[in-house]
């Protein structure tokens, strides 16, 4: 982030990863869980921003043959393999199968052919096949967007940096129940893990002229 307190930057934080060569659109967890005023995980806005950004995103990727990976929460009944993780948040329950809040919006609705990722806990990496699927495609970078901030987007970044592929978070493409770990969670990540860029450049990236 170009906003990489002075402090940060000195101490040897906030080194430039590239933007990657061949990108992929990673679309984490916007699901009608954080839309729905009903849900215990409600984010506060029914069409906020960060929705209208992936599906722009989305759009553009799809115009531009840029591979798309979604992913979705989905416990089994009772929630058993959620383990630790849905015993700290009893919220995730509203995932169990069968949950129509587990279900994307309509703009934002996986196309045939599309990649679905399922996954129990924060990162779309832990126990799922993502990172052999993208290596797979050849990519080498993620565009991400999706919810939380501070929660699953961040997980995913920090493991994507992990696995060799660059993280471009889309900072008005993400979604979090609270403006404070929202920012503190994309500071962290521009400054340790990832490059935190605005939709303008992300989208420009998913192009043509930026593939």
């Amino acid at each position: 982030m170009d906003d990489l307190q002075g402090d940060y930057r000195r101490a040897g934080f906030g080194g430039d990863l590239g933007r990657g060569s061949r990108r992929a659109l990673l679309l984490v967890d916007l699901v009608r869980a954080y839309l729905d005023p009903a849900s215990p995980l409600y984010a506060g806005d029914t069409d906020p921003p960060a929705l209208r950004a992936c599906a722009t995103l989305l759009d553009t990727a799809r115009r531009h043959g840029v591979p798309v990976i979604h992913t979705q929460v989905e416990l089994s009944p009772g929630g058993a393999d959620g383990g630790l993780f849905a015993r700290k948040v009893p919220a995730l329950r509203v995932f169990e199968h069968g949950s129509a809040f587990a279900d994307a919006p309509p703009s934002l609705a996986p196309a045939p052919g599309e990649t679905v990722v399922t996954k129990q806990y924060a990162s779309a990496f832990f126990g799922t096949s993502l990172a052999s699927t993208l290596r797979v495609l050849g990519v080498d970078a993620l565009v991400i967007g999706g919810a939380s901030t501070s929660g699953c987007v961040r997980a995913s970044a920090v493991d994507a940096l992990q696995h060799g592929f660059v993280p471009l978070v889309v900072a008005e493409a993400c979604l979090d129940r609270d403006p404070r770990p929202h920012q503190a969670a994309l500071f962290d990540l521009g400054a340790k893990y990832a490059e935190v860029l605005a939709l303008d450049e992300a989208t420009a990236l998913l192009g043509p002229g930026g593939l």
